[in-house]
């Protein structure tokens, strides 16, 4: 049976269309593999955040908890109380501890200013005691001139005596024989007279002179025992001076310990970083705090990131600073806008393909995978929109590189 002309049309023009849908198929599947190429998508990602523990630096009682789980806080808020009346009383105690220190300080000081005046007193008692030795020095040196002037006196009167004594005893007996007269002997007699007491003035005169020089020598002698006396309680001043080192140096201590009972005290408030999710918050009011046990966790609402594991073919067409869509599941039909911060350069070796180094040689795998998985890495996209009350933790999302 022969074919119609008709039918014949209609079969060259199903075939025709048969091929454009063929040649259209395989340019959209192009098209759809470059575009995939150049703007990698992937759903194995996640979001997640820089989060902290808190615990506290102080322990004791927690009087007040000012957060309740999952709470938003902002930068500041206080999050809760420790009982602070140890660490005030520990404050106070160091305070006054200082105040103590400086206090002995100032009364130590006045104590050496004291003691510092006792030894210019007694310099000034040695150059004193000094100075006497010196004037009865002097002393001395006159009276042993006046003793000798005595002397000379005494021998000078004795002369003169002696010359009228002789003279009268030589012209007493000329007078029985009329070879003198008595007015003569009288004069002799009277001369005679008045030497002897001149002789005894003068004997005066020396016993004064040598009573002088005994009393300015033992007047020397004390003096040089002044001397000798000053000088050994300047010494002794000098020693009894003391330095004010020892108490100073105590200053950085007990100024640290002033500082360290501050900080204790300050750290029975704690406050929160940053802006923040409070999580996994397990502890109430009345609890026991101990330093270092963590009693929540922070998680850090600033900056939000999204881990998208890219295949490593697809790493070629990723770089820093690229542009990126994050869609997060709990709200799919929003887009957020991200940038490529970093992408991931290592990450554990597959055991079934690269095998075990051990020590010893490696152990390399005799399996044969028909099927070779290409390695995925991460790649680390921060979020510059995000929604707080749509982020969270480990969230499944979706992540869509646009290039630069």
């Amino acid at each position: 049976m022969s074919s119609t002309p008709g039918t014949a049309t209609g079969k060259l023009a199903g075939g025709i269309l048969s091929v454009l849908i063929v040649i259209g198929a395989v340019a959209l599947g192009l098209v759809v593999i470059d575009h995939a190429n150049h703007y990698p998508r992937t759903d194995d990602s996640e979001i997640v955040a820089n989060f902290i523990g808190i615990a506290p630096q102080v322990e004791g009682p927690i009087l007040r908890l000012h957060v309740h789980d999952n709470q938003f806080v902002k930068q500041g808020d206080l999050l809760f109380e420790i009982d602070d009346r140890p660490y005030r009383y520990a404050l106070e105690r160091a305070v006054s501890e200082q105040d103590a220190l400086e206090g002995q300080i100032a009364d130590e000081q006045r104590r050496i200013n004291a003691l510092v005046s006792a030894v210019s007193v007694s310099q000034a008692n040695i150059q004193g005691s000094e100075a006497d030795v010196n004037r009865w020095a002097a002393a001395v040196e006159q009276a042993r001139a006046d003793v000798a002037n005595a002397e000379e006196g005494v021998s000078r009167a004795q002369a003169e005596w002696t010359y009228a004594s002789n003279n009268l005893h030589r012209i007493e007996p000329l007078l029985v024989k009329q070879f003198v007269t008595v007015d003569q002997v009288d004069r002799a007699r009277t001369s005679e007279t008045a030497q002897a007491q001149a002789l005894k003035q003068a004997q005066s005169q020396l016993r004064l002179a040598q009573a002088g020089l005994q009393s300015a020598l033992a007047q020397q002698e004390r003096s040089l025992a002044m001397v000798t006396q000053s000088k050994a309680e300047h010494e002794r001043a000098q020693h009894a001076v003391t330095t004010l080192e020892p108490l100073v140096k105590q200053r950085g201590a007990r100024a640290s310990a002033v500082e360290t009972a501050r900080y204790n005290l300050n750290n029975c408030r704690v406050y929160a970083p940053f802006d923040a999710r409070v999580t996994n918050l397990t502890i109430s009011e009345g609890a026991y705090a101990h330093i270092g046990q963590q009693m929540f966790t922070l998680i850090d609402a600033r900056t939000w990131w999204a881990v998208a594991n890219f295949r490593e073919g697809q790493l070629q067409h990723i770089t820093p600073g690229a542009k990126a869509d994050v869609y997060v599941m709990s709200k799919p039909s929003i887009r957020f806008a991200g940038v490529v911060e970093s992408i991931g350069f290592g990450v554990t070796p597959d055991a079934d393909v690269f095998g075990r180094l051990e020590p010893g040689l490696p152990d390399v795998q005799r399996t044969l995978n028909w099927v070779h998985l290409a390695s995925r890495y991460p790649v680390r996209v921060r979020v510059e929109n995000p929604t707080p009350d749509l982020f969270r933790v480990s969230e499944s999302a979706v992540v869509v590189i646009r290039g630069q």
